[in-house]
């Protein structure tokens, strides 16, 4: 069995090609109100490319010193992965689930001889005891990687029905044709977030004896007063003691040693079997969010033509950060990585149209319970932060 998917795997990854396949932000959709003015030179977009069942566009826009969102895009005969690692602490945590959670899929997938809900739950599962590991080996080199995280958002396309996973508060939205035509707005996640009420009852819930479990903290919810996301790879220094940071480093100080896990890795998961309404997903890290509603975005998306949409989605978010600070669009461009992160965080788009005809398309050399056609996306194309291999 193992040969036969390195067979499979040896003729889609050679020979290797890297190139840049993202471009730089050239000002050519709508910079600003009047179509005119600076490039952006921390965004980043790929306008459209295809997959098994449509086409996608993607954009990532930097505000950190050193970007910590990861994203991935995986095409292949039959199937569709897409992932968004959005990072915090660093980009050591976003970076190894880009490197690493598909392989754990695409493994999973061959021995269960099937996509499934337990599938993926397992493909994130070895993931985080993959990053712990790698946690425990290098922490006495360097400590404050037990305090790298990232939030995780990973859908699939697999013969008409999309698995949506996700921890932590990125989100994907889906959007499906209602009546007249009107296009709506459909969460396919919720955010793994303290500022909800539903999470905070649940971590209540779950640590009836600690009162510091949720804080409040200068109008923020904040989990043991540190973090807002409940749901993560890595934050190793809030699942396990044995990672337990050094008291002196003030800013992940608990106020006592950690008696239980406060985070955990268990994704949320959505199963749907795709519909004629369903014309496409938009998967996003939060930083998108924070200034465009579901409905918003996906106005926008139906609203405009395909190529370019995900730089489109990014610039409306911006333009809306820009408004908050009562300055310019093309000012707010200007300002660079580091400083920019006052404004908005790193952003992170992928759009996945859905073509229902190619979703009817199978290949009838394909078994029904292969997964031979996902295995083909290892290689076709791969679109990773800026960065895409071919």
């Amino acid at each position: 069995m193992w040969s036969w998917l390195k067979k499979i795997a040896s003729a889609c990854l050679g020979p290797v090609r890297r190139y840049a396949r993202t471009r730089k932000d050239e000002d050519d959709c709508g910079g600003s109100d009047n179509g005119r003015g600076v490039a952006d030179d921390l965004l980043w977009s790929r306008d459209l490319g295809r997959h098994a069942a449509g086409e996608f566009s993607f954009a990532v826009v930097q505000a950190n010193e050193a970007l910590e969102d990861h994203s991935q895009v995986e095409t292949g005969a039959a199937a569709t992965f897409v992932g968004v690692y959005d990072g915090h602490g660093g980009a050591e945590a976003s970076r190894f689930i880009s490197d690493h959670l598909f392989a754990h899929l695409i493994r999973l997938a061959e021995e269960n001889g099937i996509i499934s809900e337990d599938v993926v739950r397992s493909a994130f599962s070895a993931t985080e005891e993959g990053f712990l590991t790698l946690v425990r080996r290098t922490r006495f080199i360097k400590p404050l990687i037990a305090a790298v995280g990232s939030c995780c958002l990973v859908g699939v396309i697999w013969r008409g029905t999309l698995y949506v996973a996700n921890l932590g508060d990125s989100r994907a939205v889906i959007g499906r044709l209602g009546r007249s035509n009107k296009i709506i707005a459909e969460p396919l996640t919720r955010d793994h977030n303290a500022s909800m009420e539903e999470v905070r009852q649940e971590l209540i819930s779950r640590h009836p004896d600690d009162s510091q479990i949720v804080v409040l903290r200068h109008g923020v919810w904040r989990i043991k007063g540190l973090i807002q996301v409940s749901r993560t790879i890595g934050d190793a220094y809030l699942k396990r003691r044995e990672f337990a940071l050094d008291p002196s480093i003030t800013r992940f100080r608990l106020s006592e040693p950690l008696r239980r896990p406060v985070l955990t890795a268990d994704p949320s998961i959505c199963t749907r079997t795709l519909q004629p309404e369903d014309k496409f997903v938009i998967f996003a890290s939060d930083g998108l969010w924070e200034h465009l509603t579901n409905q918003q975005a996906v106005e926008i998306v139906h609203g405009n033509p395909r190529t370019g949409i995900a730089k489109r989605l990014v610039r409306a978010a911006l333009k809306q950060a820009a408004r908050k600070r009562e300055m310019r669009y093309d000012d707010l461009r200007k300002v660079e990585k580091g400083v920019r992160r006052f404004f908005h965080d790193d952003i992170t788009v992928v759009v996945v149209y859905i073509d229902h005809g190619l979703l009817q398309e199978r290949d009838p050399s394909v078994p029904e319970l292969s997964v031979r056609g996902f295995a083909d996306s290892v290689g076709p194309s791969r679109f990773s932060g800026i960065t895409a291999i071919s």
